[in-house]
């Protein structure tokens, strides 16, 4: 059984930073491919942000990309999500999700690859 555990949100101003953290397994960060997801409120789920295990290559959404960080710590079992310049619109529920393989297409941001799932943890900006 994969198990997932999000950690790191709460209220930020404009502009301000916040580190999630995605704690699992041993197994599951050496087999599985870990994607972050976000929700907001009347919003679909969508990807934000990706690292294959193996090579640890690295995937963003074009509306991410130069703000968060996504990186692997294996001694902690434990992925993060560095969030930096955060905006209003970057306010959801974020979810780590571990997937075994993203499809030849590396389809990383597709909720369908995706297995396992932790229960998310809530982001607001707001000033």
């Amino acid at each position: 059984q994969v198990q997932l555990v999000e950690s790191g949100g709460g209220l930020v101003q404009p502009g301000g930073s916040l580190r999630l953290s995605c704690v699992t397994s041993r197994s599951t960060l050496n087999y599985y491919n870990i994607g972050w997801f976000r929700q907001a409120p009347r919003k679909e789920r969508e990807g934000v942000s990706g690292i294959r295990s193996g090579d640890d290559r690295t995937y963003y959404a074009n509306s991410v990309k130069g703000r968060f960080t996504i990186s692997r710590d294996n001694a902690n079992d434990t992925v993060y999500l560095q969030m930096n310049s955060l905006k209003p619109e970057d306010t959801a529920v974020y979810y780590c999700a571990a997937s075994t393989w993203w499809g030849v297409s590396d389809r990383w941001y597709d909720r369908g690859q995706y297995r396992y799932w932790g229960q998310g943890t809530q982001v607001t900006v707001s000033s």
